[in-house]
């Protein structure tokens, strides 16, 4: 029933954004001048007036901490972030195998809802990822659009950075509540005093930022016509909206350090009652494509104890070896056969009932960044000349924007947007890891890697623009030795301690111990993949 009613909103909002589209289409062309992407300081653009009442003094929390053992009650221990449905932690994990080659793959469907995706070497310079899904179950989506160009680079800090996200208050209570998504493309104006100094727009997550010095800022924020602005400072400054709901501006803040949490909430107007479009549809309600098992599945299924494993069939030497809950069929058509989320859901429920025991927790997780870190802005993938990818940091979200490229000889390294395809917006990931594992060559075209309780080795850690030289390990603590039960593969510092990621969404690269990651310049890195001896 949830669905059904997402669909109809979906399908009501839409029908808004084409009636105030020129063309027509399924999302609205801008319909006034198109902000830049940048956020570069220009001269005066208006005079337009603008209240100069100082903002009044509300809580703002001090960054908060979670793990590695402990979660609060409705966090996700693989995110360290609240869910929308806590019932759904008492579900053991669903990793399910999604395939990148051939590129008709992509783009694939439900890693944005994925608190773990871990990407591995398949032999012919192709990778794969198995992808883990606890907490939350993947949902097709339409996002809101607001009247400008969606913002399609990420920011890079230069001065203070200054600002955060415009997000869809689905249940108008004026709390960014989890689950609730950002909204692109809507325009954003920062004045000083009176002048108008920088204009913006929010990403496809709806985030936003800009580069500022010291000084009094107010922000000014353009709604859409059919939505309105949600109550203004309910909670702390982490999780309300600022905006004033009749002028659409913030109050006038004085900023001396970075800040980033003027935030903006929208809802759906009450005075509006469009004529729904029935043409307009939500993406399929599918995961995937899903692709064949490989030997590695079965160690990190081991890390997600009582776990459910789905993949499409596996050569007959692997599938003796791997365990596995269900199958799709394994057919080449789209890069894999896809999972219908309700069979998913069917699938979890099933588990659900059989299995109870599991702790995924082990991994500490903080808003704080560490210090020690070196300088990244971007991190390469070379798998080979026609697998390759990169990250690229993004100040206002503080998380990693995905890029992959055409895998076309033609193209080689270069680079576009990855997008998730149940609702084409940016993938980002707050945590990258490095890790480097023994691969063992079984055959030219079955590669095992050393993943097995027991083991640790090197990684690097990508979180808030900076790089971090850690461990990753399976050893067993108390819990695990007390229990006789797994837990995730976990991450710690140098000296044993555990390495604080990011709370949110987390990528693991596996590469060879002979692989290396070197520094080209100025915060950009390359992650380059040697092939173990033997493999095809």
């Amino acid at each position: 029933m949830q669905t059904i009613h997402k669909f109809i909103l979906t399908v009501i909002i839409v029908s808004l954004l084409t009636s105030c589209s020129s063309s027509g289409g399924a999302q609205a062309t801008t319909t006034q001048t198109q902000r830049p992407s940048s956020t570069s300081t220009s001269e005066a653009l208006t005079q337009t007036p603008v209240p100069v009442n100082t903002a009044t003094a509300q809580p703002r929390p001090s960054p908060a901490t979670y793990g590695p053992d402990e979660f609060p009650q409705g966090f996700n221990p693989l995110t360290g972030q609240r869910v929308a449905d806590a019932a759904l932690l008492d579900t053991p994990a669903l990793l399910i195998s999604i395939s990148h080659f051939p590129p008709v793959a992509r783009p694939q469907a439900g890693f944005s809802f994925a608190p773990f995706v871990y990407e591995f070497f398949i032999t012919e310079g192709a990778t794969r990822h198995l992808t883990v899904f606890h907490g939350e179950f993947p949902q097709p989506e339409t996002p809101l659009h607001g009247d400008c160009k969606i913002r399609n680079e990420p920011i890079t800090q230069t001065e203070l950075i200054f600002g955060n996200r415009v997000w869809h208050d689905e249940d108008q209570d004026g709390i960014q509540d989890a689950g609730e998504g950002g909204i692109g493309g809507i325009c954003v104006n920062l004045y000083t005093g009176d002048r108008l100094t920088q204009q913006t727009t929010t990403d496809s997550n709806g985030y936003y930022a800009f580069n500022i010095q010291t000084g009094e800022y107010t922000i000014e924020f353009e709604k859409p016509s059919w939505l309105e602005f949600t109550l203004k400072n309910i909670g702390d400054e982490k999780e309300d909206s600022d905006v004033d709901v009749g002028t659409g501006r913030t109050e006038a803040v004085d900023v001396t350090s970075s800040l980033l949490y003027w935030d903006a909430g929208l809802v759906l107007s009450a005075n509006i009652t469009p004529t729904p479009d029935p043409s307009v549809k939500l993406p399929e309600a599918q995961v995937g494509p899903i692709r064949s098992g490989r030997l590695v599945y079965r160690h990190i299924g081991n890390f997600y104890q009582n776990s459910c494993l789905i993949y499409a069939s596996a050569d007959p030497d692997v599938l003796s070896q791997i365990p596995g809950c269900a199958t799709v069929p394994h057919t080449a058509a789209g890069g894999g056969a896809m999972l219908a989320l309700i069979r998913m859901q069917e699938i979890a429920r099933q588990i659900s009932g059989n299995f109870r025991k599991f702790n995924y927790t082990g991994n500490l997780f903080s808003e704080e960044a560490p210090e020690g870190g070196a300088p990244a802005v971007e991190l390469r993938e070379f798998w080979a000349n026609l697998n390759q990818s990169k990250w690229t940091y993004d100040a206002a979200s503080g998380a990693w924007w995905r890029y992959v490229d055409e895998s076309d000889p033609a193209k080689a390294g270069i680079f576009q947007p990855a997008v998730d395809r149940l609702n084409n917006r940016q993938l980002m990931f707050e945590n990258i890891v490095l890790v480097f594992a023994e691969h063992i060559v079984v055959e030219p075209t079955i590669v095992d890697i050393n993943l097995q309780a027991g083991e640790v080795g090197k990684a690097y850690l990508f979180r808030d623009g900076q790089v971090y030289n850690i461990r990753w390990s399976t050893r067993a603590g108390d819990y695990e030795q007390e229990t006789g039960l797994s837990r995730p593969m976990h991450f710690v510092n140098i000296d044993g301690t555990p390495a604080a990621l990011k709370p949110g969404h987390t990528w693991v690269i596996i590469f060879t111990t002979q692989s290396y990651l070197e520094d080209l310049s100025a915060g950009i890195w390359r992650a380059r993949f040697i092939a173990p001896e033997g493999a095809k």
